[in-house]
């Protein structure tokens, strides 16, 4: 028989709810000295033995009788055979979502610009992609298709020239689907290496793996302490918490729809979070019977199970304004706005890394094709980052052509300034160009 389900209940009104909400959020994404040692080793080993110790690692971590780089590499027509491996259903849902996210990604696309002063001074930004993007994808059966989308289709439209994946192959498992979809991006070079030693080889450059301007997708705890140690050598997207989900809800969407969209976040892993705000007590208890009586239909029961009675919550809430401050406070990875009017209460939306309006926009859509980017802050960093996007691969260089009136006007204050900060070569600089 199954064991019934225990999940949090708060209630905003309690006085120690803040305290309470503020134990239910934490959340360290930090290594231990061990995986920090661990992967300070394998970068430095990479940096220094370079394809050596890429075959050496492959064939001790993902159990690969290999003997060079030459084994690690798969060619344009692997990702093109791919595409006639996977089932037509399968196609279709790749190409419709990759036109979407394509779509969606162009509106977001920035261009250089100008403009001319009075004195014939002219000012602007120059944008330019980055020469090169380096893709991480999970390998083996917890691979992502939606991952290759998601990342390499922002890089392709900034106008990035070359786009580097790397997918470790673990006892020689090899995902088509996410092969297709490298493909479909239109992946240039696919390495099948993985872990630490993948993030080193793409940060630094191999005799084979070249070296990348900057490193985006998911992967463990080696691969995220990598990323973060060879931050500053290559830029990175982001440091990645547990997916979250947030729903706001007025009591009035099928509890069966919510339970299943809290579902959605906790099948990722144990410490994935979902949370449920209502002003209705009794809505609350709807969901927590469909939690109940739906839970043991899943697949994932047991990682589901898990991560609901250890970091999931039903909260209580006075009203509607409550439940937008509680929100706000959260600055959830995903947030369901399953209300009858959501657009009257998305201007009070400050912090949240994508938003789903109404009660038929179930955040699933989002993950797989409805167009916005599935890389979102985590851990409540919406509060100052954004949704991976094609700014995320483009630079913008500062344009300063001053005429001859203009380098004069402007030499005088910076003249002041700069004798100001007692840098007397700066201030000379500008006073040559000073007319009498």
């Amino acid at each position: 028989m199954t064991a019934p389900i225990a999940i949090r209940r708060l209630n905003a009104a309690d006085p120690g709810f803040n305290k309470h909400l503020d134990h239910l959020l934490s959340w360290e994404s930090v290594s231990d000295d061990g995986v920090n040692e661990r992967v300070l080793d394998i970068i430095k080993n990479v940096r220094e033995r370079g394809d050596a110790a890429l075959v050496e690692y492959t064939q001790r971590f993902d159990g690969l009788a290999v003997n060079s780089m030459a084994d690690l590499i798969l060619p344009r027509e692997r990702l093109e055979l791919a595409l006639t491996r996977i089932t037509p259903a399968q196609r279709q849902a790749l190409e419709v979502a990759a036109e979407r996210v394509r779509s969606y990604h162009e509106k977001q696309k920035q261009d250089s610009w100008t403009y001319t002063e009075a004195d014939g001074t002219v000012l602007g930004q120059k944008v330019t992609p980055l020469d090169r993007a380096g893709l991480y994808v999970p390998g083996g059966k917890a691979s992502y298709p939606s991952s290759v989308l998601m990342n390499a289709i922002p890089a392709k439209v900034a106008g990035v020239p070359e786009v580097v994946m790397v997918v470790p192959t673990p006892r020689g498992e090899i995902n088509e689907i996410v092969l297709a979809a490298a493909c479909i991006a239109g992946v240039d070079r696919v390495f099948t290496i993985g872990g630490a030693q993948a993030v080193a080889a793409l940060a630094y450059g191999t005799e084979s793996v070249p070296p990348v301007d900057k490193i985006v997708g998911p992967g463990n705890i080696y691969v995220a302490t990598a990323k973060r140690h060879v931050f500053g050598k290559v830029g990175i997207d982001m440091i990645a918490g547990p997916s979250e989900i947030l729903v706001v809800c007025d009591g009035q969407t099928d509890p069966d729809w919510i339970a299943m969209d809290l579902f959605s976040q906790a099948e990722h892993d144990e410490d994935a979070q979902s949370i449920l705000l209502s002003p209705d007590a009794e809505f609350l208890d709807k969901v927590a019977a469909s939690i109940a009586q739906l839970l043991p239909t899943m697949e994932r029961e047991a990682i589901i199970r898990t991560s609901m009675e250890t970091r999931g919550a039903l909260i209580l809430v006075k009203d509607m304004e409550q439940a937008i401050e509680v929100a706000n406070r959260i600055a959830p990875e995903h947030l369901e706005l399953s209300v009858a009017d959501p657009d009257a209460w998305l201007p009070h939306i400050r912090h949240a890394g994508a938003i789903f309006m109404g009660r038929y926009t179930a955040e699933a859509l989002g993950d797989y094709c409805a167009g916005p980017n599935h890389v979102l802050p985590t851990s409540g960093t919406a509060r100052f980052s954004s949704p991976l996007g094609v700014y995320d691969f483009q630079k913008r260089s500062s344009i300063i052509h001053c005429s001859a009136q203009g380098a004069s006007e402007l030499g005088k204050s910076a003249s002041v300034l700069a004798r100001g900060e007692s840098l007397t070569a700066h201030a000379r600089s500008a006073e040559y160009r000073i007319k009498n």
